[in-house]
């Protein structure tokens, strides 16, 4: 038996999504400190005096208690830890987007502590901070770097050289950026050498940058996200913050 798979107990986490399941059950997406995004079933949860229900909640801090040998492991007790200012209005809809964004892209039990930080920094921000672009900007780019799919955002990828932020550039999918020059063909995304040097340093105060960013980050996260769309940005795109 290997070690994630034991009885773990009192395990940082939050609730990334839950569902139905069976009469009074439901199921856990959770992402975990030390275990990564893991699937538990809350048996009874739905039932009214489940010492479970109102626990189970998006966004919270807490700390689960499980076990099992199934890839569906039996969820055991739930602490809240408070601490976490709730989200409300837009915020809390980027919240769910994080979430999402968790959920489609990590892989189950693959453990990533980094990111658990960084997630936990984000919600932090969207609870007390009313620009919700460079939280987004910053999450996503840590989340690509955690995955292994880190951005090149500071040199041409083709010549080795700086990026000019006067200079126009295709950024490459799983490459990064290449400058324009009129004799070659470029598959890429447009983008200028400015944005990508502001998010190289998180600086998301320019306009054109926080267009072009957002328009560059969608585009590179849909190459890994495939053709099912995320509900969350649909919201987002509506209200212009995504």
């Amino acid at each position: 038996m290997t070690a994630d798979k034991q009885r773990q107990d009192a395990q940082p986490a939050f609730v990334l999504h839950t569902y139905p399941y069976l009469e009074t059950s439901l199921i856990v997406e959770a992402f975990t400190r030390n275990f990564g995004r893991i699937a538990l079933v809350a048996k009874g949860a739905k039932r009214p005096k489940s010492t479970l229900r109102g626990l189970l909640l998006a966004f919270q801090p807490l700390q689960l208690s499980w076990g099992g040998k199934s890839e569906l492991r039996t969820l055991y007790k739930a602490e809240w830890q408070g601490g976490q200012r709730s989200l409300q209005g837009t915020g809390l809809i980027c919240g769910f987007y994080l979430n999402e964004l968790l959920v489609r892209l990590l892989h189950r039990n693959d453990p990533h502590e980094q990111l658990f930080v960084y997630y936990q920094e984000a919600l932090a921000a969207l609870s007390m901070q009313t620009d919700y672009i460079p939280i987004l900007r910053r999450f996503e780019q840590r989340l690509l770097q955690e995955l292994g799919y880190a951005l090149t955002l500071n040199h041409d990828i083709a010549s080795g050289k700086p990026i000019d932020p006067d200079k126009d550039y295709s950024y490459e999918i799983e490459r990064g950026p290449v400058e324009f020059n009129g004799g070659s063909r470029h598959h890429g995304l447009p983008v200028r050498g400015s944005t990508l040097l502001d998010m190289e340093r998180g600086d998301y105060s320019d306009t054109l940058t926080r267009q072009q960013s957002k328009t560059l980050m969608r585009y590179i996260l849909n190459h890994y996200l495939g053709d099912q769309p995320l509900h969350t940005r649909q919201l987002l795109k509506d209200l212009q913050q995504l």
